[in-house]
């Protein structure tokens, strides 16, 4: 029996590990050739160390094992020039791209009077600016191909305002609002664009829903922890969770399915 996206070729940004990689590998598993990008060199700013070239061929690795065909490049979505041509060269040895998952995203976690003009920029000129340039760089390919699924990591950040965490919330929905708006746009290409919002997930990045990252912010202003909190009595979800919900909207499954907000965040948005 073939996988629930047997044939089909994705595109994954922010690959070389935490939820980029798994949704390579769930996608690999079943049955997609995969086009993993990265950007695989320190960010300023961010708090946590980043991906290496280490981590993308690891990625290579962990999909081969499951059976797949992947392509790696290393390039920044921030890249106006180079991020369509490592990709228009990738779908070129695919045959071809019918799946975007638009992954990459940084997070950094500041009080509002500690946002310097420097983490606001950086934060807007890869979660947002970055995601508008891959989905220009990739949407003519679907097209081209006459129908597909395109998926954007947006956040619980991006249907409420969690505390500390202002440029991230800002960029976050800005992904939301942009997924409703192309939805509608690229519909009568068959076109399908949703957007995923993960709570905290067990990845490098850290808890951006959970309360440990926070410490000092959190002591100086309590009054707001419990925008952080959860439902379920376990807040993180892994990344496997999230490719779960990546796999259900590229396959067919989600073939009615477009401009959703798609929560897998353990209650956080709705508490």
């Amino acid at each position: 029996m073939g996988g629930r996206v047997q044939g089909k070729v994705a595109l994954i940004t922010g690959a070389a590990r935490g939820q980029g990689r798994a949704h390579a590998i769930r996608l690999a598993e079943e049955g997609a050739s995969i086009i993993a990008l990265d950007v695989c060199t320190p960010i300023p700013q961010v708090q946590y160390a980043s991906a290496t070239t280490a981590d993308l061929d690891e990625t290579v690795r962990l999909v081969e094992a499951a059976g797949g065909k992947i392509s790696a490049a290393v390039v920044d979505i921030r890249d106006r020039a180079g991020l369509p041509a490592a990709v228009d060269a990738a779908v070129a040895e695919h045959g071809g791209l019918d799946i975007v998952v638009a992954n990459a995203g940084i997070c950094i976690i500041a009080p509002w009077d500690q946002v310097t003009p420097e983490i606001f920029d950086e934060t807007i000129s890869v979660n947002l600016t970055g995601t508008w340039n891959t989905i220009m760089a990739t949407a003519p390919h679907l097209v081209e191909r006459g129908g597909g699924s395109m998926i954007l990591t947006s956040s619980a950040a991006g249907l409420k305002g969690l505390p500390f965490l202002l440029p991230y919330v800002a960029s976050k929905h800005a992904i939301t609002g942009m997924t409703k708006a192309l939805a509608h746009e690229l519909a009568q290409h068959r076109i399908r664009v949703n957007s995923l919002h993960p709570g905290g997930v067990d990845t490098a990045m850290g808890d951006p829903a959970g309360t440990a990252p926070f410490g000092p912010a959190l002591e100086a202003n309590p009054g707001v922890g419990g925008m952080l909190t959860t439902s379920f009595p376990d807040p993180l979800s892994q990344p496997a969770d999230q490719a779960n919900a990546v796999l259900f909207l590229a396959s067919d499954e989600s073939k009615f399915v477009t401009a959703l907000a798609l929560t897998v965040d353990a209650g956080n948005v709705t508490y």
